[in-house]
């Protein structure tokens, strides 16, 4: 099987020339990026929350150390964003701006990790069909140039071998761009999903801890205020 890929690549290149060749060189680099972007997002189980959504269930709960334990060994965005949650709201002196602004951080700094590649797959999408075309262009002008030193002896068919080789380049740049734009297409839904998915769990746990800190500050004051009156 490989020696036949190797063979159709070969012939490929030959027919096409240098432009197809670098078509094959940018399909190879796609591939690579591709399966690089797959083993990171299984490596940081982009997409799985249920551990992130059961800790986050329990922290609301008050269960402070059975949501911590859920959380261990989960390299998920979510389990990380939470994880920062618990550890600065673990101290009361922290103010809610500065475990909003670290939560922000990072969040920015997992999805910044996640995207990267994405630019390289982009850029891959809108070079290959114009490699493609810039290909065909200059096979029509190989074509045409062999049919005036044809003179009057035209045959048909010459025109006709020099169209669709040319036309071949185009082909190899249509199919290298758009698997790529529908993968391209399928990471940034995966990673937009991610994106939600910590906004959704943080700013949940951040009200409720908001809302703890109202309830518990009026209570501290209606404490303070039995005792001023008793005082009295």
């Amino acid at each position: 099987m490989p020696d036949g890929i190797f063979t159709t690549a070969i012939n490929l290149v030959t027919l096409g020339g240098p432009v197809v060749a670098l078509l094959i060189g940018l399909s190879v680099v796609a591939l690579a990026l591709i399966l690089l972007k797959l083993f990171q997002f299984a490596y940081l189980r982009v997409g799985a929350r249920r551990k992130a959504t059961e800790a986050a269930a329990l922290w609301s709960g008050g269960r402070h150390r059975e949501a911590l334990t859920r959380l261990d060994g989960d390299r998920s965005s979510p389990a990380a964003v939470l994880e920062v949650i618990a550890r600065l709201s673990a101290d009361r002196a922290v103010p809610k701006q500065v475990i909003e602004d670290e939560v922000g951080r990072a969040a920015q700094e997992r999805l910044y990790a996640l995207q990267r590649g994405f630019r390289g797959l982009e850029a891959i999408v809108q070079i290959a069909p114009l490699l493609g075309l810039f290909g065909t262009v200059l096979g029509m002008i190989e074509a045409f140039r062999t049919l005036q030193d044809a003179g009057n002896a035209v045959d048909p068919s010459i025109l006709a071998g020099g169209i669709w080789v040319a036309l071949l380049t185009t082909a190899a740049g249509l199919a290298v761009a758009m698997p790529v734009s529908l993968i391209l297409t399928w990471f940034e839904s995966r990673l937009e999903n991610e994106r939600m998915a910590m906004e959704s769990l943080s700013t949940m746990l951040l009200s409720e801890q908001q809302i703890r800190d109202v309830k518990r500050d009026e209570a501290d004051g209606q404490v303070v205020n039995l005792a001023e009156r008793h005082a009295y």
